[in-house]
């Protein structure tokens, strides 16, 4: 029997109860393949492409709050990803080691340390964001504004709906992987967003 079809229960008997029809399988089937899609081709493919050394998804995330921000604190960093100041340094010593960031003692206060990424550091994150729109934007396009927007809202709404059935972590937010929004109501849920910039980056 396919899944999706016909009344069963947890133990595999027949039940009264009838499960969710095949538009709710679809969805949970498609939401599945666009995440996967979205992780492996449009992200770890790429740095896989761009990158001539092993570099994680989570340190390109380091990465890409730090490059979004002038002076981040290493304390703030760890803060705002969620993560421990043992992590957070661990990450931070790979990206140093890299050349991809920078990391300085404070003028203004020289118990603090601050983190800044280095020209080879801000053009990895730049083209990492080129070769990603080469590759979806094409895909975008060919659906068209209005179905585009459509389909945005939709998605909105099902994120929003399910958020708002959990009780969210003493954390920042980091769904969004760093396309955040200044009215983005999935931050206003969550109590913050991690990779939104604090302070302007320099050019």
């Amino acid at each position: 029997m396919p899944i999706g079809s016909g009344r069963i229960d947890p133990a595999g008997q027949d039940a009264d109860t009838t499960l969710p029809g095949e538009g709710f399988y679809r969805f949970l089937r498609y939401g599945h393949i666009l995440s996967s899609l979205l992780r492996e081709f449009l992200e770890t493919s790429f740095l896989d492409q761009l990158v001539p050394f092993r570099l994680t998804r989570s340190q390109f995330c380091f990465l890409k709050l730090i490059a979004a921000n002038t002076d981040l604190q290493v304390g703030e960093l760890a803060w705002s990803l969620g993560v421990s100041p043992a992590s957070s340094s661990k990450n931070i010593d790979r990206l140093e080691e890299l050349g991809l960031v920078v990391r300085e003692t404070s003028p203004r206060d020289r118990r603090a340390t601050l983190l800044s990424a280095s020209p080879a550091g801000k053009n990895l994150v730049c083209e990492f964001e080129r070769l990603k729109t080469a590759q979806l934007a094409p895909v975008i396009a060919e659906l068209g504004e209005e179905k585009t927007a459509e389909l945005c809202d939709l998605l909105q709404d099902v994120c929003l709906k399910l958020l708002e059935q959990h009780t969210h972590p003493d954390a920042p937010c980091l769904r969004c992987a760093g396309y955040f929004r200044q009215d983005c109501a999935v931050e206003e849920l969550q109590g913050g967003c991690a990779l939104k910039p604090r302070r302007a980056a320099e050019a």
